[in-house]
């Protein structure tokens, strides 16, 4: 059975996306099987894995009925992705959680790219968790937002709820035009498990599927996540 994780924000515009496929990636290269589910409706994993031009079926026409859900899963960057429909017309968390049930026997881990905010699609995506990455940027606006979303994936009994500092630049951190990030975790009081450096090729990566690549400034980063969500004592570098 998957372990499911959520991965949320609360604020927009801090790189979740990518963090999600990075991560995935890096589970993949430790040989897991892996499953990305998109639940916002602005759909962009399909663009950030490629896979943009294979989709026919969303995990909304399995819900109505419309296609299997095998029909709905798609393979990319040696994962698996399930697209979000454009609206939530016919979603329930009943029918999220079928829908989990339907495919969690057939993966090691499920990861589910939460919308930015706490309105339905971080509903959805929460209730079927097991565990919570609230991604952030070391901002202030930013940090704000980790506490409120973290509280909010509590609710829906999600354990194990952990922080991922994204974009972190060390020059900016010592000019002081980002928070330290040992002000971020004191700020948030969300268990810190992993630090991605500001790395500029991913901001190309719609183009040239640059999110997860060895010899890239994140790549190390992604691949630390990776070891410490399966258990391995890795130690973190702030």
């Amino acid at each position: 059975m998957a372990k499911k994780i959520v991965i949320a924000s609360g604020k927009g515009g801090v790189g979740k996306s990518t963090v999600t496929v990075g991560l995935g990636m890096a589970l993949t290269q430790l040989g897991k099987k892996v499953l990305l589910i998109d639940c916002d409706t602005l759909r962009s994993l399909d663009i950030l894995t490629g896979a943009a031009e294979k989709i026919v079926y969303d995990w909304g026409d399995v819900m109505l009925g419309r296609c299997k859900a095998q029909e709905a899963i798609y393979s990319a960057m040696g994962m698996s992705l399930m697209t979000c429909p454009k609206t939530y017309k016919g979603v329930s968390l009943k029918n999220m959680a079928l829908l989990i049930k339907l495919v969690e026997n057939d993966y090691d881990y499920i990861l589910l790219d939460s919308p930015a905010g706490i309105e339905i699609g971080f509903i959805l995506a929460s209730f079927v968790a097991d565990r919570g990455l609230v991604v952030s940027t070391p901002d202030s606006v930013c940090v704000r937002s980790v506490c409120t979303t973290a509280d909010e994936m509590s609710k829906y009994n999600v354990k194990d709820i952990r922080l991922i500092i994204n974009r972190a630049d060390k020059k900016n951190i010592k000019k002081n035009l980002m928070l330290n990030i040992d002000s971020v975790i004191d700020m948030t009081q969300v268990q810190l498990i992993g630090l991605v450096p500001e790395d500029e090729k991913i901001r190309h990566s719609s183009m040239k599927g640059t999110i997860y690549k060895k010899g890239q400034i994140s790549y190390d980063a992604f691949n630390n996540i990776a070891a410490r969500i399966e258990g391995k004592n890795i130690p973190l570098e702030v």
